[in-house]
C-alpha cells in the first residue's frame, strides 16, 4: 500500500515539474550557446591579452551598445535596414514563387533552365553590387536591389524544385476531371510544394539580408551595414563587434517571430504538418 501511495505521488511530481523541466531545457537551448560564446570569447582574450583596441572584451562591447542606445541612432538605423529589406521581399517574393511555378510545370523548361539558375544562385548578392552602382548609383534603390537578387534566386530555385516533387498524376487526374489549371496550381501544386517554397523563403530572406548589410556598408549613410562602417573608419572595434551583434539579434528575432511561424502555421493549413 505504502509502495503504490509513493509511486503515485513520485508521478504527480513527475506531472508538476515536467513542465518547469522542459522549459528550462528550452531556455538553455536558447541561451546556452551564446554563453559558451561569451566564455571562449573572454578566454581567448586572457589567453593572447589583446590590444582592447582590437579585440574589446564583452563590458567593452556593452558600453558601446549602451552609447548606440543613447544616441537615438539605432532606431533609425534598424527602422531604414528593415525598410529596406521588407520593400525587396514585398516585390521578390511573389514574383519569384510565381516564375518557379511556371518553370516547374514544365519538365523541358525546368531542366533547361535550372542550370542558370544554379549559376545565378551560386554568384552572391555583393559581387553584383558594383554593377547595380553604375546602373542605379549610390542610393537605395541599389541597395534594394541587392537585396532582392540575394532572395530572389533560392525562392525561385526551391519553388521549381517544389513543383518537380508533385507526383504527375495528382496533376493528370485534376485535369482529366474537368479541373481548370487554376484548381491544379491552387489545389496540388501549391500544397505540394509549400515545404520547398517556404524553406526557399527562409533561406533567401538569410541571403537578402547579408547582401543588404553589404550594400549599406558601401552605398548607404545610414542602416546596420553603415553602422559598423563608420565604426571601422574611426577605429572603434568595440562598436564594429556591437553592430555584428545587432545584426545577428535582428536577424535572429525576425527569423524566430516572424519566418519560422509563418513557416510553421502555413505548413499546417495545408495538413502537411500536426502539433
Amino acid at each position: 500500500m505504502m509502495v503504490s501511495l509513493s509511486k503515485a505521488l513520485i508521478q504527480v511530481r513527475r506531472r508538476e515539474i515536467g513542465p518547469l523541466i522542459g522549459t528550462l531545457e528550452g531556455l538553455f537551448s536558447l541561451v546556452g550557446p551564446y554563453v559558451v560564446l561569451l566564455v571562449v570569447w573572454e578566454g581567448v582574450r586572457w589567453i593572447l591579452r589583446p590590444d582592447p583596441r582590437f579585440l574589446p572584451d564583452v563590458a567593452d562591447v556593452v558600453r558601446a551598445i549602451g552609447r548606440i542606445l543613447e544616441n537615438g541612432i539605432l532606431i533609425d538605423y534598424l527602422s531604414r535596414s528593415l525598410m529596406r529589406i521588407g520593400l525587396a521581399a514585398l516585390f521578390t517574393v511573389p514574383v519569384a514563387i510565381l516564375v518557379g511555378i511556371g518553370i516547374g510545370l514544365s519538365g523541358a523548361i525546368a531542366r533547361f533552365l535550372l542550370p542558370l539558375i544554379r549559376f545565378f544562385n551560386s554568384i552572391p548578392a555583393i559581387a553584383w553590387l558594383p554593377l547595380f552602382i553604375i546602373w542605379l548609383g549610390f542610393n537605395d534603390r541599389t541597395i534594394i536591389l541587392d537585396a532582392s537578387y540575394g532572395l530572389f534566386f533560392p525562392v525561385a530555385f526551391n519553388t521549381i524544385v517544389g513543383v518537380q516533387t508533385v507526383p504527375r498524376v495528382f496533376r493528370d487526374a485534376i485535369l482529366t476531371m474537368g479541373g481548370s489549371w487554376g484548381h491544379l496550381i491552387r489545389d496540388v501544386i501549391l500544397p505540394g510544394a509549400l515545404p520547398a517554397i517556404l524553406t526557399g523563403v527562409r533561406t533567401g530572406f538569410a541571403y537578402a539580408w547579408r547582401g543588404l548589410i553589404a550594400a549599406e556598408m558601401i552605398v548607404a549613410t545610414n542602416g546596420l551595414g553603415y553602422l559598423i562602417f563608420q565604426a571601422q573608419t574611426m577605429v572603434l572595434a568595440d562598436r564594429i563587434i556591437a553592430g555584428m551583434i545587432l545584426i545577428g539579434l535582428t536577424w535572429s528575432i525576425l527569423d524566430y517571430f516572424i519566418l519560422q511561424p509563418l513557416e510553421e502555421a502555413t505548413v499546417m493549413r495545408w495538413g502537411l504538418m500536426q502539433r
